[in-house]
């Protein structure tokens, strides 16, 4: 047998397995035209599996949209809720400075507390940057609560009512402020009966002797401080530790 008579009969034998392997693929080849009529049935087939599986997909998306969202918000208040506490101590530190002596010894603004107070020849530091900015608000601005506020009085009424007895006495050291805190004449549920009003408080307090703060959202929380479930009424101060 000649050369050339093999690299013919090789030549065949390739192209036979090459047009074998379209067929088991569902390609189909020229020499095969049940496989050209299948294959566009198993194109489309695919096609249809792939939008089964898409719209499964976005279905199983939608479903678990709501329980995303609700654990951020939940992870953003335990958030506020910690940086709020720094804010709180910050307030006690500032005041203890300044000799605890009334309303004259409250900071001013969040800045004086961001500034530290002096030790020796440096100042120590006593809030985080961090903590000087509200998580829940789009501003990431804390409302300031002056030791007047009618807010205090509402947050004390929310105390009694969580701890189901006589509101919480102020810490001795705050009481050169305990006159000129709101007194609580009616104790009621604080937790809100109806959905907030939403939307941010955008009242001008960013200055003045505040006790305490709080956040300028006013939407209902997820999760409650003392009982109370919307974060514009969580307010964090060091009058009762």
């Amino acid at each position: 047998m000649r050369i050339s008579d093999c690299e013919l009969r090789i030549s065949k034998m390739e192209k036979i397995n090459q047009l074998w392997f379209l067929h088991c693929a569902g390609f189909g080849g020229p020499d095969n035209p049940q496989s050209a009529i299948r294959n566009p049935q198993s194109q489309g087939y695919a096609l249809v599996s792939l939008l089964v599986f898409m719209t499964l997909l976005a279905l199983f998306a939608l479903a678990a949209a709501p329980q995303v969202q609700q654990q951020a918000q939940r992870e953003r208040e335990k958030e506020a809720i910690f940086r709020g506490q720094q804010v709180a101590d910050a307030i006690g530190s500032y005041y203890r400075f300044k000799g605890a002596q009334g309303v004259n010894s409250l900071p001013t603004s969040i800045d004086q507390l961001l500034e530290g107070i002096p030790r020796g020849t440096k100042k120590l530091q006593i809030l985080r940057t961090e903590a000087a900015r509200d998580p829940l608000s789009n501003s990431g601005e804390w409302r300031l609560i002056n030791p007047t506020s009618q807010d205090f009085a509402r947050y004390i009424s929310a105390l009694t009512t969580y701890i189901g007895g006589a509101p919480p006495p102020p810490s001795r050291e705050f009481g050169a402020l305990a006159n000129l805190i709101p007194r609580v004449t009616d104790v009621l549920d604080t937790k809100s009966s109806g959905t907030a009003p939403g939307g941010e408080d955008s009242s001008d307090n960013s200055s003045g002797p505040f006790l305490g703060v709080s956040s300028r959202s006013r939407r209902n929380s997820v999760i409650t401080f003392y009982g109370i479930d919307r974060h514009d009424e969580w307010i964090f101060t060091p009058l009762f530790r």
